[in-house]
């Protein structure tokens, strides 16, 4: 899920209002490379080509709604990582319990203030961040245990089981 360009991170806006975009934009677009999408078809098309780092989706939109776009991009294997932002009019708290059982990993609420905006894609791209630090390092200490398994099969398999504490 490395799509830093030009070690700036990539975030996908959905939202069908081009003024709620334009103040996503000029909220992010100093510290992130921003990439656009108006409906939920299109942002699953730009998901799965360009494997942005966060996305943030709005709920309410023609055709497919936030929630279906979500569903289908935590289905699909490529997508799934991508943590998921609603920002979104919908403020009842049986709204924000659907987007989070749908895999999204924050709901802010229309109006937002862009402080808080750029402080949660902050820190959820930090989570990501980890995340992946995690896990590199998991693959290393699992092919260190290959590669003494290879001299040893005792010793390399108890580098393995070392591995998953």
């Amino acid at each position: 899920m490395e799509s830093m360009k030009g070690n700036r991170r990539t975030i996908l806006l959905v939202d069908d209002e081009p003024t709620n975009l334009q103040i996503l934009r000029h909220t992010l677009q100093d510290d992130y490379r921003l990439l656009f999408a108006k409906d939920g078809l299109k942002a699953l098309d730009i998901a799965g080509a360009e494997s942005p780092d966060l996305i943030l989706l709005d709920i309410m939109m023609p055709g497919m709604s936030g929630y279906e776009a979500c569903r289908r991009l935590k289905r699909n294997a490529a997508t799934a990582p991508i943590p998921v932002i609603f920002v979104t009019a919908l403020s009842e708290a049986a709204d924000e319990q659907t987007g989070f059982d749908l895999g999204a990993v924050d709901y802010i609420t229309k109006p937002f203030s862009p402080l808080i905006v750029k402080a949660r894609v902050r820190t959820h791209l930090s989570l990501v961040q980890a995340e992946t630090l995690r896990r590199t390092r998991l693959q290393i200490v699992q092919c260190l245990g290959m590669a003494a398994e290879y001299k040893d099969n005792e010793t390399g398999m108890h580098v393995i089981r070392m591995s998953h504490y």
